[in-house]
């Protein structure tokens, strides 16, 4: 029943990708004048869906007005590498103007199926474009690479006599496995040892959790990798029982119950990609011609009440506080 679930979604998956655009416009436009963005969000979560308002509103704010300047043709691939790479062919088949990825196996399939007909691609949320393979060709966008410095410090002044670090990752997302050797590079510095656990499904994340909690974590740290950012509430219950805390990689994942995060903004991250996309519209520049942006600054997170649940005190200085906005 489950397999016949599964398929049944991603047939409905497939359909709603192959009628998202509109035959019989000239290529590249809605109805034969408007341009069309084509935007292929790998899944739902809020910090995806941040980084999507803000390249809306990073449209808006280079001066360009959605359905007389441009239109948007947004297809969610419910974290299906299958239905992201149809989504993606089915914009190159459609001739949009411009493809918008957000995420990183979304972009994958969108720079392979922009490739022959050259359309350009700008991504967002790729935390190294360079281990992905997107660099190069008509394709540019915007990083969110972790500042892991900056988590490891925090992780340090929360938990003064912390030992060992938990991550769970998914080994066929480039971006993860970049952020786990570079976090095994730089926790020693720290007085840290990682304790890394990969998975390859999103369905192996619960019990990849049980297997690092029965490891003796004394926490853990997110990566802004899809499959387990979209199983947080699950992992946050078992390590909450377990009383362990764990720290997130951005603003959206602390408001769910993570205690602390030095991460950056996602909508302002958008806004970014945006900016870039509508230079590209507009003609000012060819995605060839710009190298990708990383926003280097971060703002520390906390959720207070998280804190007191799980018994951390220290105090951090000029932490913005998520359960007072």
């Amino acid at each position: 029943m489950k397999k016949f679930m599964a398929m049944t979604m991603a047939m409905v998956m497939t359909a709603m990708a192959l009628t998202g655009c509109g035959g019989g416009a000239e290529e590249g436009t809605a109805s034969g004048d408007i341009p069309v963005i084509g935007i292929n969000q790998y899944g739902q979560h809020a910090s995806l869906d941040n980084c999507r308002e803000g390249f809306l509103l990073g449209l808006e704010e280079a001066g360009l007005v959605e359905g007389v300047d441009f239109e948007i043709d947004y297809q969610n691939a419910g974290f299906d590498d299958n239905i992201a790479t149809q989504i993606a062919q089915n914009f190159s088949a459609n001739d949009v103007a411009l493809m918008c990825a957000i995420a990183t196996p979304s972009a994958t399939a969108c720079y392979a199926a922009a490739e022959d007909k050259d359309i350009p691609v700008i991504f967002t949320a790729i935390t190294d474009p360079e281990e992905a393979k997107l660099t190069g060709g008509n394709i540019t966008g915007t990083s969110d690479k972790l500042p892991i410095e900056g988590q490891l410090q925090l992780i340090r002044q929360m938990q003064p006599d912390a030992k060992t670090i938990g991550i769970l990752y998914t080994t066929s997302e480039p971006n993860s496995v970049s952020a786990v050797r570079e976090y095994e590079e730089k926790a020693g510095d720290y007085g840290f040892t990682i304790e890394a656990l990969g998975v390859m499904t999103q369905a192996e994340v619960n019990q990849a959790t049980d297997t690092l909690i029965s490891k003796g974590v004394d926490c853990f740290t997110n990566l802004t990798d899809n499959n387990v950012v979209g199983v947080l509430p699950s992992i946050l219950e078992k390590t909450n029982e377990a009383g362990i805390p764990v720290y997130g990689s951005e603003i959206e994942q602390v408001k769910l119950g993570c205690v602390a995060s030095a991460g950056i903004e996602y909508i302002a991250l958008g806004k970014q990609t945006g900016a870039m996309a509508a230079k590209i519209l507009k003609g000012e520049a060819a995605a060839t011609d710009m190298p990708y942006e990383t926003i280097s600054e971060f703002e520390i997170y906390v959720n207070p009440d998280a804190m007191a649940a799980l018994g951390v005190s220290a105090e951090v200085e000029n932490a913005i506080d998520v359960t007072a906005e």
